[in-house]
């Protein structure tokens, strides 16, 4: 099974061909001549834009008023906060018997995971924890997606206009 991507130039006339002997020979060893294959084009990411998205949040955080840390104590904390509450999350439900037993398995659930958001409603409880960002589970595109996302829902609870956050970190 390949595990690195194999670097094509496009030639012209629908051909691509390995861009380096190192990737000819890769091509050769996971490819066979005549089979079918398709080709999906692949962008990585920016190491500087992830860089400047952590030190966004980080400002954010920085800025919280005191009454948000409570719910906000850390910068992770935050991040994937801001994850779950724009979308960015998995979420599983237990159904209980009684709405009593639902607040039992809540509060059994809650100190499992401090970054969960764990809500009963009468009788299911809800669990959700923030998607992962990282570069093998969230590619380019999702991730800047999820970054404009969560840097707008900071901006939110700061009050300020969408952007003000990621502008002002790189000032």
């Amino acid at each position: 099974m390949q595990t690195l991507p194999i670097l094509f130039q496009y030639e012209g006339d629908g051909i691509f061909k390995p861009a380096t002997s190192f990737h000819a020979r890769a091509a050769d060893k996971h490819y066979v001549v005549g089979e079918l294959y398709n080709l999906i084009e692949h962008h990585d990411r920016s190491d500087n834009s992830h860089r400047h998205y952590f030190a966004s949040i980080k400002n954010g955080f920085d800025n919280l008023d005191d009454s948000m840390l409570g719910e906000y104590p850390t910068v992770e904390h935050l991040r994937k906060k801001a994850l779950i509450r724009t979308g960015y999350r998995d979420e599983r439900s237990i159904v209980c018997a009684s709405k009593a037993e639902a607040e039992r398995v809540a509060a059994f659930i809650r100190p499992m995971d401090d970054y969960s958001v764990v809500v009963p409603l009468n009788c299911v409880v809800h669990v959700m924890t923030a998607k992962s960002q990282s570069v093998r589970a969230m590619g380019a595109a999702e991730f800047q997606k999820s970054k404009e996302a969560v840097l707008n829902f900071i901006d939110d609870l700061l009050g300020v206009e969408h952007g003000a956050t990621a502008r002002s970190e790189a000032a």
